[in-house]
């Protein structure tokens, strides 16, 4: 993932801090892939989160102090359900049901949804962190940019593209979306999970966590019906 901060913020995040935010990001994109299209009822897909240390620096000495946030990355790779089928050549094919478009539908807005809720996730992390409120009106769709989100909007706007052909109505396809997600990192269960993945990650010592490994971590101690 492209991390994007604006400079003056960047500056006074130190190390250790920027990490754990890395980490809260991206637990919160794994636990939208696998609870909120499990809560969708959709299918499971397939996802790892690969992780690159500080430990070790390019020349191969020890990072102790002296890394600076570029040498820490985690990424979900994978988590897609949809990756490009044109909405116009679903509504123009009459032998597809309209079950069949109504899931097509849903899935493209659960991974647009799991994009979002990676940077609200890295929101709601500094918010706690620093005693501050945490609400949509103080994090709005633009204020995600400031989480690490430049990549992830890109993407949910290169969606809306593709499925959704007049561009007046993205803007309220994307209130939706960003409402959606936000209800979701607002639950405390969905929370505890994103909490609990975020833990794992940075105390991962290899580089790859995989699917399986980040679901066993996120069904510990999960209620059955989350909400």
């Amino acid at each position: 993932m492209k991390r994007n901060y604006q400079t003056d913020v960047a500056n006074f995040i130190n190390d250790q801090d920027l990490i754990r935010q890395i980490a809260f990001h991206e637990a919160g994109h794994a636990t939208g892939i696998y609870l909120y299209n499990k809560q969708k009822q959709l299918p499971e897909v397939y996802f790892q989160i690969t992780i690159k240390s500080p430990g070790l620096l390019e020349d191969g000495s020890s990072g102790n102090s002296s890394f600076n946030y570029d040498h820490f990355a985690a990424v979900v790779e994978g988590g897609r359900l949809i990756h490009s089928l044109p909405v116009a050549l679903i509504e123009s094919a009459h032998y597809v049901s309209t079950a069949e478009k109504d899931a097509f539908q849903t899935a493209f807005e659960a991974d647009m949804v799991n994009l979002l809720i990676g940077p609200l996730a890295e929101a709601k992390y500094v918010a706690l962190r620093d005693g501050e409120q945490f609400n949509a009106h103080l994090v709005n769709i633009n204020a995600l940019h400031y989480y690490g989100g430049t990549s992830d909007l890109e993407k949910v706007y290169e969606y809306l593209d593709t499925f959704i052909a007049s561009k007046s109505q993205h803007g309220e396809k994307m209130a939706e979306l960003f409402n959606l997600a936000f209800q979701f990192i607002s639950s405390p269960a969905y929370w505890k999970a994103v909490e609990r993945l975020a833990a794992y990650i940075l105390a991962k010592k290899g580089n790859i966590i995989s699917c399986e490994e980040a679901i066993a971590v996120l069904d510990q101690n999960a209620p059955q019906k989350m909400t």
